[in-house]
């Protein structure tokens, strides 16, 4: 069981730092880059994994390794160690997410939830329960931001 929480809590960790650096990304979006020192600037860049046929991990690319490797960024969890992480796009469902949450308190398990903003705007009971179990939110944009 302690295995089970130990993967559980890197996979939020893993999700949580997607959503941000996604958001990062897409609240940056100006074409041309102004830096504010140094190290930080808030240049468009693409966000996005190549896929391997041979089952090895994605490549995310040099730009974005090193920013993630700068920002103690999490993308690719550890190939050694299999891990699931779970996670739910809220908006698009049938009507299932109150079950959801219940098989997942009854088992001690946390998750992801993607809310798109009419689902944080109309589902206000569910989010807060959401929140309140030790759930992650994360911010299910209307924007695509894979390239």
């Amino acid at each position: 069981m302690k295995s089970n929480i130990k993967f559980i809590k890197v996979g939020v960790v893993f999700m949580l730092s997607i959503a941000i650096v996604a958001l990062s990304i897409w609240m940056n979006n100006d074409e041309q880059a102004i830096k504010t020192n140094s190290s930080i600037t808030n240049k468009k860049i693409e966000w996005g994994i190549k896929r391997n046929d041979n089952h090895e991990q994605p490549d995310v690319g040099k730009e974005n390794r090193k920013i993630l490797e700068e920002n103690n960024g999490i993308c690719l969890g550890d190939n050694e160690e299999k891990i699931i992480y779970l996670t739910f796009d809220e908006g698009y469902e049938a009507g299932y997410t109150s079950q959801i949450l219940d098989v997942l308190k009854e088992n001690d398990v946390k998750a992801t939830f993607f809310l798109t903003a009419h689902y944080v705007n109309t589902q206000e009971e569910l989010v807060q329960k959401m929140i309140n179990e030790g759930h992650i939110i994360g911010n299910h944009t209307p924007k695509s931001l894979m390239s």
